[in-house]
Order: C-alpha cells, then sequence, then structure tokens
C-alpha cells in the first residue's frame, strides 16, 4: 500500500510521467486511477463547467514582414465562416542599380516564379518523360522528365467534380508601401494598378530536368518545382529596360517610389488557399542586346533580376465577406458574454475570431478550500472544448495547435516553462478526423498556482485567451521564440466549438457533456 505522504511526494513525478505517456483523455485517467490505492488515498475525476464566449478580433492582423515567414494566395468560401480572398502585396528591388542593359536592348520575356508547398508523397506525384525531346536552341536531341507535385491546399479540391480552378492575377501597385519594419494590417486599403501578368492555374506545379543524348549533362539548369507567371513584356520594356541611365534605377530608395510593387492574387471568389514562402519568388527579365565584335553586331541574349526576397515590404491582405449568424455572433462577442458565455465559439486564423476561457470564482474558492482542508493534490488539471458537430460536420482539416494566453500575462503558460523536457503538450487532440473532435489545454501548473497560492483574490475567476496557430521554435535549437512568434497570421483553419452551458456554469458536469470544461484530476485522503 501506498502511504498518502509518500504519494504526495510522487505526484511532481506522477505529473512528468502523465504527460510524456498521455495521449488521449483515457490513458491520462487511467494512470492517474492506478496510482492511487485503496485505503491509501482517494483518486477524484471531476469535471465543472465553465465560460466560453467569443473573441472578435475583428478579421484584421498585423500581415507586414515581421508577422509573417509563409503567406497565403486564393479564395475560399463556406457557409459558415463566409468567404475569404488572400493576396500577397511586396515591393521588389533591382539586384543592380544604374544597370546597363547594353546597346539597343528588348526585353523577350518576363517570368514570375512562385515556390508554393506541395506534397512529396509518392502517390502523389507524377512523372511524364520524354526521350525524344529536342532541345530547340540548337536543335539538341535530348531526354526531358517533368515532374508533377499537388500545391498543398486548404479548402476545396475539387469542384464539380473537377480538379479546382484558380486564376493567378498579377496587378502593379500604385501606392508607396513604406519600409519593411512598418507596421501593416491585414485589411489596410492598397490601391492596385495594371494588371501585368496572369496564368490559369490547375493546383500543380512542376520540375523539369532537360539532359543531352550525347553525354547526358543538363542541356539547361533543372528547374526545381515551381510556380512561374509569364509577364507582360512591353511594361517591363517600358518600366524598366527603357529607363536606362534615369534616376530612378540610380538607387533603391528611387526604385521602391518609382515601382512601388506588385499584388498577387486570383481573379475567383472560391476554391481554396495555398502557401508560399515570400522570400522565394523572383522575377527574371529575359532581353537581347547588340554585342559588336570585329565591327559584326550579333543579338545577344542577356537577364536581369528583380528581388523580391528580405528587405522589401511584405504584406498579406485579407478580406472577408461574413454570413449573417457569423455576424450577430461577433456583435454579440465579448461583455457580457464573457460573464454568461456563448454557446457555440467561431474560431477562425488569419484576423477570424478567438475565444476566452473562464474558471469561475466559485470552482476556485471550492479547490481551494478543499487543498486547506482535505490535502488535494491536483494531479492534472486541463480545459476541454469539442468540435460542434452540427455546426461544423465536413471534412476540412481541421486546427491541430492553438495559441494560449493567460489573460493580464504576457510569456507562455506556467506549464509550458515548468514542465518544458517532461513530454508536455499544450494542446492535446482528440478524434480530429471525425465530427467528435476535441481539444485539451493542459493547465496543470496555472492551476496549482492558483490553488496553492494564499494571496490570490478568490472571488476573481482565472480566464484565458485562445487563438489557433503553432508557436514559432528556434531553426537551431528547437526552443519556442515567444508568445508573440507564431503563425496566426496565415493559419487558415476554422472551427466551431461547443461553448458554454449557460445552467452548469461552476457546476459539476456527467460525464457525456461536450460544453466547456475544467476536467480535473486530484487525489485526497
Amino acid at each position: 500500500m501506498i502511504k498518502i505522504k509518500t504519494l504526495m511526494k510522487m505526484i511532481p513525478f506522477l505529473i512528468m510521467g502523465m504527460v510524456v505517456l498521455n495521449s488521449c483523455e483515457g490513458e491520462l485517467d487511467d494512470l492517474g486511477s492506478q496510482l492511487v490505492e485503496a485505503g491509501a488515498s482517494e483518486g477524484v475525476d471531476k469535471m465543472f463547467g465553465i465560460v466560453a464566449y467569443n473573441i472578435n478580433n475583428n478579421d484584421t492582423i498585423q500581415t507586414d514582414a515581421s508577422s509573417i515567414d509563409s503567406v497565403r494566395i486564393g479564395a475560399f468560401d463556406e457557409p459558415v465562416f463566409g468567404s475569404q480572398k488572400v493576396s500577397y502585396i511586396t515591393q521588389l528591388r533591382l539586384n543592380t542599380y544604374n544597370p546597363d542593359f547594353g546597346v539597343n536592348p528588348v526585353v523577350d520575356s518576363v517570368v514570375l516564379t512562385l515556390k508554393p508547398r506541395y506534397a512529396t508523397a509518392t502517390d502523389s506525384i507524377t512523372t511524364t518523360t520524354n526521350e525524344d525531346y529536342i532541345y530547340p536552341e540548337g536543335s539538341v536531341a535530348a531526354k526531358k522528365v517533368v515532374t508533377t507535385y499537388p500545391v498543398s491546399k486548404y479548402g476545396k479540391h475539387k469542384i464539380g467534380g473537377q480538379k479546382t480552378p484558380l486564376t493567378i492575377k498579377v496587378n502593379e501597385v500604385n501606392d508607396f508601401l513604406g519600409g519593411s519594419t512598418d507596421k501593416v494590417i491585414s485589411n489596410k486599403a492598397i490601391a492596385l494598378g495594371t494588371e501585368i501578368g496572369s496564368k490559369n492555374f490547375n493546383g500543380t506545379i512542376n520540375s523539369v530536368k532537360i539532359t543531352k543524348d550525347s553525354d547526358n549533362s543538363d542541356v539547361i539548369p533543372e528547374i526545381t518545382p515551381s510556380l512561374r507567371v509569364n509577364l507582360d513584356k512591353d511594361f517591363f520594356q517600358n518600366k524598366i529596360i527603357a529607363k536606362k541611365g534615369d534616376q530612378v534605377l540610380k538607387d533603391a530608395a528611387s526604385f521602391i517610389r518609382y515601382f512601388k510593387g506588385i499584388s498577387i492574387s486570383v481573379s475567383d471568389s472560391d476554391g481554396y488557399l495555398f502557401s508560399m514562402r515570400p522570400n522565394d519568388a523572383t522575377i527574371k527579365i529575359y532581353y537581347k542586346n547588340d554585342v559588336t565584335t570585329d565591327n559584326v553586331v550579333t543579338r545577344t541574349k542577356a537577364e536581369t533580376d528583380l528581388s523580391l526576397g528580405s528587405g522589401n515590404v511584405h504584406i498579406s491582405k485579407i478580406v472577408y465577406n461574413r454570413p449573417a449568424s457569423y455576424v450577430a455572433a461577433m456583435s454579440a462577442a465579448g461583455a457580457p458574454n464573457d460573464v454568461s458565455g456563448d454557446e457555440l465559439l467561431y474560431t477562425q486564423g488569419m484576423g477570424g475570431a478567438g475565444f476566452g476561457l473562464k474558471i469561475p470564482a466559485s470552482v476556485i474558492i471550492q479547490l481551494k478550500n478543499q487543498y486547506k482542508n482535505e490535502k488535494i493534490g491536483i494531479v492534472s488539471a486541463k480545459i476541454r472544448v469539442y468540435n460542434d458537430d452540427v455546426t461544423w460536420n465536413n471534412s476540412y482539416r481541421k486546427p491541430f495547435s492553438m495559441l494560449v494566453i493567460e489573460k493580464g500575462e504576457k510569456g507562455f503558460l506556467p506549464d509550458m516553462s515548468e514542465l518544458n523536457g517532461t513530454g508536455y503538450s499544450l494542446i492535446r487532440t482528440g478524434n480530429l478526423s471525425t465530427k467528435d473532435a476535441y481539444y485539451d489545454i493542459g493547465i496543470t501548473a496555472s492551476l496549482k498556482k492558483i490553488i496553492q497560492d494564499e494571496t490570490y483574490d478568490v472571488t476573481k475567476a482565472k480566464e484565458f485567451f485562445v487563438n489557433l496557430g503553432t508557436y514559432s521554435s528556434d531553426a537551431s535549437t528547437g526552443l519556442l521564440l515567444g508568445q508573440n512568434y507564431n503563425n496566426r497570421a496565415y493559419t487558415p483553419n476554422r472551427i466551431v466549438l461547443k461553448g458554454t452551458d449557460q445552467t452548469k456554469i461552476g457546476q459539476e458536469l456527467n460525464a457525456t457533456s461536450k460544453a466547456a470544461q475544467l476536467r480535473l484530476i486530484y487525489t485526497k485522503k
């Protein structure tokens, strides 16, 4: 038999063991029960109804270069959250200022290259090989291998049984975009000018490798998986090449006020969103000029690049059109709903709503009294929220992570630092592939601090704010960078969760309840 004093000493190790081994609710509860033997200490499982309410983020979020290391492009429409269109706006710069394009330069073509994220599973890839390919310049006998990858998508992969088409549009930007350190919000109005390119996009990208038959050497450098959009060559002839020697090409400050940037968007109103790293985009201008050798003039190929990478302003512009049910829920968000709660929680990344979770003061008072009088030891504490299987019953990929912060605090939850290295996960999920999905937020250390702190004001509820997203980590160390470093600005996920059962706030719930709930395991004499 394990004596109670021994058991209480084991609680820190018990917590670490549970967070390492826990992958679902059943395993955690079973483990807690198994470690409490009859006659030594009683193990107790309890569930309390809490207050859960929507937080209106006003469909805006900071989306300048300091907040995004990935951007979304596309359009998506569904009946619960409405339509969403996302475009990418960026400055561009010359790779070399005051360039010399030679004599009589004339643009042949201009190509914008984007590198969307794509699926790499073997069963997703198709390869086409042409053993009898003739490379046109020089009529070189060669082999051409084209490998096709589906772009990673959020939304509708098919419409009407066919692959969802998108039309990529590229426009000149008419407004000066400022500096790369300027703060920009996602709904910022930015004037667009001339359309300078477009492409019908079938949702796949290709890599191309061409090798000579004679010695198997590359005819051209291999083209890595990318989306290539042809731009208006006459526009770039007049905008760049014809300005040789002009002040607008002589330095970066002049250039970004002259050619202010480009917008990459889609003309469609429904489909999907795809992502890419903004620094991977490039524009290459291919042209010919006159080269004179021994009094012989030859038209010679040349090229120049425009940089869309770091140092430029990058902006994700997001436009929503919300249905009436969502508007009504957001109109009611906040007080007094942070007292009485909302029945449904509309939760979405990219500026969409988050939600608040409040442990009632009555529950805190009860637990503090039990800690003082019954010497209870909290083994596990978590808040669980369930998917609403009526409102959100579809095949769209559900979010797998969330961002959580205590009201009035700036950093991570105590659990994330105190239990670091034990296998602790802030969010644990269940049944994500079904309509019965749920999310557990681990708050064991947070709640223990409250219960054991004699100075805590027991008239105050304990409150947490939650948004969709994943925390960013240092690439070399793997350590989380901080509460404000995350992908919320470009996570496309959304979900409707069950919120408050207003008849059960602060009351014990039965095991079948799917209202927002505090779930506890504690030991007592």
